[in-house]
């Protein structure tokens, strides 16, 4: 994972909390490229380094997964 401060500057601490909280109040299965800010669905919690169907770069991780790392 790309250090913090490298984070699109979309992916603010409230976007992925409210993110995460998400996946656990419904079915939705966000993740985020780091490189771009694309949000990404159908990505697994726990997952790192997903290609992004945006840009291409292998930097998506699962919304509760950046959770942890704020």
């Amino acid at each position: 994972m790309i250090p913090r401060e490298r984070w699109h500057p979309k992916l603010t601490d409230t976007v992925v909390m409210v993110a995460a909280e998400r996946h656990q109040l419904s079915l939705d299965d966000p993740g985020f490229c780091l490189i771009c800010g694309n949000e990404q669905g159908n990505t697994e919690p726990d997952a790192r380094r997903y290609k992004c169907e945006s840009c291409g770069e292998r930097q998506v991780y699962g919304a509760e997964e950046l959770a942890l790392s704020l």
